[in-house]
């Protein structure tokens, strides 16, 4: 039986992810369910969509991931099903899966067709729960929707590349601040590697200044010096993760004792990074 997670906004407070885990079960008793977030901010597309395409990859082939993310249905904002590196993502074509599938063709995707069986102002619950255990009782896309291409691209979050005097400049964001408070951008390893070929860089966000990028957070201590001698508390990081995107840290930060870099720094989402080669 394929597993089905969700990724939604909803938060835990209210009934609603009870009542969408409920009716999975209703449909499909021996169904495994996995909750991936349901902190994303409320309609924050592109949190929604990094933290699906940094988690999705680890869960086994044919699993079935619902993006329960500004999901209403509008003339502007269909329903999808897509199967995209042999996993199913079922939500609203709102760009979200542009962002997950920017490097990687979708095998199919359909938009839905099946809201005629149903009245609905709550889509999550009923519509793309029966997408899912359709697909996890072995069902083809194809019964629930009719094939496009048409996946809404959402180009604006990528980061973009500009002249200046002194040669060329990054232009990123920050697209997501996870549970420590780092800040974390559009701008990929991947990206910066393709961009900076080797040469100087200068990285700035809301005036503070960076010239050197780590792989790991403690890269930045110095532990030849004794530990009294050493710059670790406040100590501001920039340094790619784990999923290989530019964040911007404080070493072993926590929002409410020492701070973080969206205490401290200020740092939020849509603010600007850039990064500029000499």
């Amino acid at each position: 039986m394929p597993i089905i997670t969700l990724t939604t906004d909803f938060g835990l407070r209210d009934p609603s992810v009870a009542a969408v885990k409920g009716a999975i079960y209703t449909e499909l008793s021996q169904a495994k369910i996995v909750d991936i977030t349901h902190e994303i901010p409320p309609f924050d597309i592109a949190a929604a969509a990094y933290i699906i395409k940094n988690a999705y990859k680890s869960f086994p082939n044919g699993s079935i991931h619902i993006l329960g993310v500004d999901s209403e249905l509008t003339p502007e904002n269909k329903h999808i099903a897509v199967k995209l590196d042999d996993h199913y993502f079922i939500g609203a074509n709102n760009g979200m899966i542009s962002l997950i599938s920017n490097e990687i063709v979708p095998e199919i995707c359909v938009e839905i067709n099946i809201h005629h069986n149903t009245i609905s102002n709550f889509p999550v619950l009923d519509i793309f729960v029966q997408v899912a255990t359709h697909i996890a009782r072995g069902g083809t896309l194809e019964v629930i929707g009719k094939k496009t291409k048409e996946i809404k691209q959402l180009r604006n979050i990528e980061p973009t590349v500009s002249k200046t005097e002194k040669g060329e400049q990054i232009n990123g964001d920050v697209i997501y601040v996870d549970n420590y408070g780092n800040a974390i951008s559009n701008i990929s390893r991947k990206f910066f590697e393709r961009v900076g070929k080797g040469r100087d860089f200068s990285i700035s966000a809301r005036g503070f200044k960076f010239s050197k990028i780590y792989d790991n957070y403690s890269d930045a201590i110095d532990f030849n010096l004794p530990k009294a001698d050493r710059i670790e508390e406040g100590k501001k990081i920039a340094l790619f993760n784990t999923s290989d995107y530019l964040e911007i840290a404080i070493y072993k930060s926590n929002p409410q004792t020492v701070g973080s870099a969206s205490t401290l720094l200020g740092l939020k989402t849509t603010d600007s990074i850039t990064i500029n080669f000499k």
